[in-house]
């Protein structure tokens, strides 16, 4: 049996002269005019993904405290609870 295993070099991020046919291409599809709307709404995007990755970061970390906080509670496992 054959273990696939991708190239992973074969893929990179572009470089030099990529990076302006990237930005041709798009300024031909969504035009000059609307380039600036497309940047805002991407930026408020980018921004409100960040907030809601710091909401969930700040509530682990109440959770985590409060855990920490609490007193070591039995589990029912003791063995001096049960009866003969």
């Amino acid at each position: 049996m054959t273990v696939y295993s991708p190239n992973i070099t074969a893929i990179s991020m572009p470089q030099g002269l990529d990076w302006v046919w990237i930005l041709l291409i798009v300024l031909v599809i969504f035009g000059g005019r609307k380039l600036p709307d497309l940047a805002r709404n991407l930026g408020k995007g980018l921004s409100q993904f960040k907030k809601g990755l710091s909401e969930i970061e700040d509530t682990k970390d109440e959770i985590v405290n409060e855990i920490k906080k609490a007193p070591d509670t039995p589990t029912g496992d003791d063995d001096s609870k049960k009866t003969s």
